[in-house]
């Protein structure tokens, strides 16, 4: 806004004493202050208020207005509420450097005047914003993209002095503000992708407010073209793989304007994501025939053909005949008969988005198909050295999901649960198929597990734990009320503990020593519960088939 208008405005009760030449200067700030010396705190631009206490006789007009101009301030406006009348050393100081000088009526106070001049100013650059918002949208409509999100972040940073960011439903970061103090850390960002979830699935109508430590966080939903408006549709088709806007601002009291305005550039960013998602098609393409090459029993030569086809797209620049790793996934919601296939899709081309780059920006190098209510993801690895076989390289189930697990869970709510499964990594076309069932066996084991997001590696499947998930419940039940029920009434009667006992004694590998100094007993003490156990068991603990039956009913407990 120009210095005129202010003049202009009666309700601010503004007088003009000198620069009638400059007022024409844009104000682009304002700022109240005493202090002698405020050039620490001014950008350029701002009109400054000013109750003069910092005047103590009439040798501080001068410096005080130098540094006035040298930060670049717009003007200067002196209270008359103190002193009456504005100081004659301050108007001729402001002459003599140019820099305009209001006084303020005593009956006008500052925060009047600074309201007004925040107003104006924010919705002058709200419109510069919009204008702006329209033209990179026209641009990434039409033709190439023009710089995608951090574009448009850059313009909310710069002419709204909103910080804000792109997230994922697990909470990745997709595009943020460029600056040290735009950082968001990868706790913080998993939180908001949490509640954004919850509050998504809970049919609350955005955008959603949260709050973290002292920060207020505001969240709008970013769908756009195919995934736009949900017309209807089931809002657990897309609540896990859609993206969000964050924006670190309280959004509760903003004028209609600025709403509109931000739900413009969420329709902004729907194109770059829309733009993704049709990147695709190609990887997905090639995972679906690779997949139905391996589940209809093709000829390995066949198969590995094909793998040459994908390799030069999935992993550019790292040779024709990579590692590979298959992931398999399911997500199924209680009492739905939703298509899970393609959740599942979308939600494992979100956690694979970057497994092997390190740099700053992600890349898609996975393909994912689905069949029937599962999703299978064909990872790329880089070659692995002839000393090893590749068995440990590529991706972990825990890790895979340590990131994750916070937002998909609160996504899930009480009806839905996402269970994956992770083979080992090999090196041909004749390991694909085994890998295919070596994951899906993996993710068996994983559903077996109590919890909304559970994961299993290839490692678990050269372990007792292959076996447990398998074992019909009532076979179950009799083993374990059969070993374990008469220690459980035991402990209840008498408070033995004769089940963490058994347990500590056994992960101890029975040595005594080791096992009274983790339970902090004698070994005298020691010596009788675990006598007590196997009187009450009609077991012997020194034998390795009653240890490994004890060991199995906990687990199976």
């Amino acid at each position: 806004m120009r210095l005129r208008a202010l003049l202009d405005t009666d309700a601010l009760g503004l007088r003009l004493l000198g620069g009638a030449d400059e007022l024409d200067r844009t104000v682009r700030g304002v700022m109240t202050t005493d202090l002698r010396d405020p050039s620490r705190y001014l950008s350029g631009g701002e009109l400054v208020l000013t109750g003069l206490a910092w005047r103590r006789d009439a040798e501080d007009s001068e410096p005080f207005v130098r540094i006035l101009t040298q930060a670049g301030v717009a003007a200067l406006a002196a209270g008359e509420a103190e002193l009456g009348d504005i100081p004659d050393d301050l108007v001729t100081a402001c002459a003599r450097h140019r820099l305009p000088l209001f006084a303020v009526h005593e009956s006008v106070a500052f925060a009047t005047i600074t309201e007004h001049v925040v107003r104006q100013v924010s919705g002058e650059r709200a419109g510069d914003l919009a204008a702006v918002v329209d033209r990179h949208r026209r641009m990434m409509t039409s033709g190439p993209a023009g710089g995608g999100p951090d574009v448009v972040l850059d313009l909310l940073g710069s002419d709204l002095d909103l910080r804000a960011w792109v997230l994922s439903a697990t909470g990745r970061l997709i595009a943020g503000p460029k600056s040290a103090a735009g950082t968001l850390s990868a706790e913080v960002a998993a939180q908001l992708a949490a509640a954004h979830l919850a509050a998504t699935r809970g049919g609350r109508r955005g955008p959603h407010r949260v709050t973290l430590g002292t920060t207020t966080y505001s969240l709008f939903a970013v769908r756009g073209g195919a995934r736009g408006a949900h017309g209807g549709r089931d809002v657990r088709e897309t609540v896990l793989s859609d993206w969000l806007l964050a924006v670190d601002a309280d959004a509760g009291d903003w004028p209609e304007e600025r709403l509109d305005l931000l739900h413009g550039v969420t329709q902004l960013i729907a194109v770059e994501r829309d733009r993704r998602e049709a990147a695709r098609t190609v990887r997905r393409r090639l995972a679906q025939e690779v997949l139905e090459l391996v589940q209809t029993g093709a000829a390995p030569a066949e198969i590995a053909a094909r793998l040459r086809v994908a390799a030069p797209v999935l992993l550019p620049g790292l040779g024709a005949a990579p590692h590979w790793q298959v992931v398999v996934a399911r997500v199924e919601w209680a009492d739905s008969d939703l298509e899970a296939g393609p959740v599942a899709q979308a939600l494992l081309e979100e956690m694979l988005v970057d497994p092997l780059s390190t740099g700053p920006e992600p890349s898609d190098r996975i393909a994912v198909a689905h069949t029937g209510d599962e999703a299978v993801a064909l990872v790329p690895l880089p070659a692995v050295s002839a000393e090893h076989d590749g068995s440990e390289a590529g991706l972990v189930a825990d890790a895979l999901l340590a990131v994750v697990r916070e937002p998909l869970t609160a996504g899930l709510d009480d009806d839905g649960r996402i269970t994956l499964g992770v083979s080992a990594a090999v090196h041909s076309a004749e390991g694909l198929r085994g890998a295919l069932e070596e994951a899906r066996h993996a993710r068996r084991v994983a559903a077996a597990r109590s919890g909304r997001v559970c994961a299993a590696g290839h490692q678990e499947l050269a372990s007792h734990v292959l076996l447990l998930p398998f074992v019909p419940d009532d076979v179950r039940r009799a083993f374990t009320a059969r070993l374990l029920d008469p220690l459980r009434e035991y402990d209840q009667r008498h408070r033995a503990e004769l089940i963490p006992t058994l347990e500590a004694f056994l992960e101890c590998d029975g040595s005594w020593t080791r096992c009274a100094t983790r339970l902090h007993l004698h070994v005298n003490t020691l010596r009788y519960r675990v006598g007590r156990i196997e009187q009450l068991t009609s077991r012997d603990l020194s034998r390795l088939e009653d240890k490994l039956d004890f060991f199995l009913a906990l687990r199976m407990s």
